[in-house]
C-alpha cells in the first residue's frame, strides 16, 4: 500500500467548492486524505480503513503532519462506520479485483481486491453519508468504474465529469477518474496522459502534482 499514481491523481483533482467535511474510503496509509487536507483549508478529514496495520500508519502519519488537527483516522470498515455528519466531499481509491482470484498475502488482498458487493455497498452507504449538494470522487479501471456509475444511477447519481487518464498519446485509457453528484448535469469528458514521451512526464501531469511532490 505504498503512494501509487491512482491516489495522489484522485487526491489532487476530487474537487468541491467550499468542503468542510470529507470522507476519505479506504485510506490507505492517510495520502488522499492529507492531500485534501493540504488543498482544503479548515476542513475535517474523515479517514476510514478496514486494514488494522494501515489504519494505524495513517493515524500516525496525520500525527506527524501539518495536518494533524484536520484528520481524522478510523478503523472500521465503511459499512458500519458511524457519524452524524454529512460529507460535502467523498473520495475513494477503492480495490478493484472483483471476484478475482485472492492475492496470497491477505492485507493485500484486502487492499487490491473486492467482494462482489463492494461497489453497491459503497455506493449505498455514499448516498447515506454525502450531502445532497455535495460530489463523490472516485478511481478505477474502466469496466469498474462503468459498473459504478451504473449502481450509482438506481442511487440518483449520474456523472459530471469523467477523466479519461492514458499512459500516453498512444495507449488506450486505462483507468477512470469520476465526479459524480446529484446535479445531473451533462457529463464533461476530458483525457489526461502521464508521459510525453518514456520516462518523461506531462506538463498537466507535473502541473497538478507541483504541489505534493518535491521532484516537480
Amino acid at each position: 500500500m505504498k503512494i501509487n499514481t491512482d491516489g495522489v491523481l484522485l487526491g489532487a483533482i476530487a474537487a468541491q467548492e467550499d468542503a468542510k467535511y470529507i470522507l476519505d474510503i479506504g485510506t490507505g496509509t492517510g495520502v488522499i486524505a492529507m492531500m485534501l487536507a493540504q488543498r482544503f483549508k479548515n476542513t475535517q478529514v474523515d479517514a476510514v480503513e478496514i486494514d488494522e496495520q494501515a489504519a494505524l500508519a495513517a493515524e500516525g502519519n496525520f500525527n506527524n503532519s501539518d495536518f494533524a488537527a484536520n484528520c481524522n483516522a478510523h478503523h472500521n470498515d465503511i459499512s458500519a462506520f458511524q457519524t452524524d455528519r454529512k460529507y460535502d466531499l467523498v473520495v475513494s481509491n477503492p480495490p478493484y479485483f472483483v471476484n478475482d482470484l485472492k492475492n496470497q498475502e491477505h492485507r493485500k488482498g484486502i487492499a487490491r481486491h473486492a467482494g462482489s458487493n463492494l461497489f453497491e455497498s459503497m455506493v449505498e452507504r455514499v448516498a447515506e453519508l454525502m450531502d445532497k449538494s455535495g460530489s463523490f470522487w472516485f478511481i478505477l479501471p474502466v469496466k469498474q468504474a462503468e459498473y459504478m456509475v451504473k449502481i450509482a444511477s438506481t442511487y440518483g447519481l449520474s456523472p459530471s465529469i469523467v477523466i479519461h487518464l492514458h499512459s500516453d498519446d498512444s495507449k488506450p485509457e486505462f483507468r477512470w477518474i469520476v465526479c459524480l453528484d446529484y446535479a445531473g448535469k451533462i457529463t464533461l469528458h476530458q483525457n489526461l496522459n502521464i508521459y510525453e514521451t518514456e520516462g518523461v512526464y506531462t506538463v498537466a501531469y507535473r502541473q497538478l502534482l507541483k504541489d505534493f511532490f518535491l521532484a516537480f
